[in-house]
């Protein structure tokens, strides 16, 4: 790694800072406390919903910045910073496209609410692992009044073999789809990114990508990955991550995000 003085950390969460469990590392508050002291800003960038993340860090939320929902939704210090939402009548047709798709479970992302219409229990459950502020309705074309940041696809066997053939985006002009994770998909405006909003936060903070360290594990932190210097692939990530990332250290499960942050701070 170079040896310019580091001044943001930038982390994805499932698969990355999470063990398999959806847990923190045990000693994450106490590494964060040496980040702090160091100046260091703390970042966290995920697919995850906003309210889900803050869960995570309740008492350092306005201590930190967010680049939630796949970079779509950006607060940094409790403060709104960007938002970017999808066209309504790509939207629906996207909603329209994945209902032909056996098996395949839609969630609607606003940037305070998320929406599923499905009844499935064992996806509303693994649902309830990332979307902390929900409704059921009975159908999400008719959800009005809210922005959409993001449409999540879920499967239970694999979204990248059994939902990313299926979803066009020749026929859907201006939007992004990306593999998020074994199980999701995510469909966003075309620019939208973790790199994308990784660089606005960076502009306004005027902070280098030579001062920043970055750490992912699949498709939708190729981006953020791909401009920074300092970027680090976990040992369980995605092989095209692993292509990407000048840097890779052990698991999620190994607690590998810690086990480089604790070299930042001593």
């Amino acid at each position: 790694m170079n040896k310019t003085p580091i001044k943001l950390v930038v982390t994805d969460m499932d698969g990355t800072l999470l063990n398999s469990n959806h847990e923190l590392p045990s000693d994450f508050f106490e590494v964060y406390e040496s980040l702090k002291k160091e100046g260091i800003l703390f970042v966290a960038a995920s697919g995850r919903q906003y309210e889900s993340l803050v869960h995570y860090f309740d008492s350092i939320q306005n201590e930190m910045a967010f680049l939630a929902e796949n970079g779509s939704y950006v607060v940094y210090k409790g403060e709104e910073l960007f938002i970017d939402s999808i066209p309504l009548e790509m939207v629906h047709q996207v909603i329209d496209q994945v209902r032909q798709i056996p098996e395949a479970q839609i969630v609607l992302c606003t940037k305070n609410k998320a929406f599923i219409e499905s009844k499935d229990e064992s996806f509303i459950k693994e649902f309830s692992h990332f979307y902390y502020n929900s409704a059921q309705v009975n159908d999400l074309k008719e959800i009005v009044g809210h922005s959409v940041i993001k449409l999540a696809i879920h499967h239970a066997k694999s979204s990248e073999e059994y939902i990313y053939p299926y979803i066009g985006t020749d026929s859907l002009n201006g939007i992004k789809v990306v593999v998020s994770g074994q199980n999701w998909l995510d469909v966003m405006n075309s620019d939208t990114n973790k790199g994308k909003a990784l660089k606005k936060l960076q502009e306004q903070l005027a902070i280098k990508d030579e001062e920043t360290i970055v750490f992912g594990d699949y498709m939708n932190d190729l981006e953020m990955l791909s401009n920074s210097i300092n970027s680090y692939a976990m040992a369980n990530a995605h092989p095209e991550v692993k292509k990407i990332a000048r840097y890779e250290t052990v698991s999620n499960n190994d607690g590998g995000v810690i086990k480089v942050l604790k070299n930042l701070t001593h």
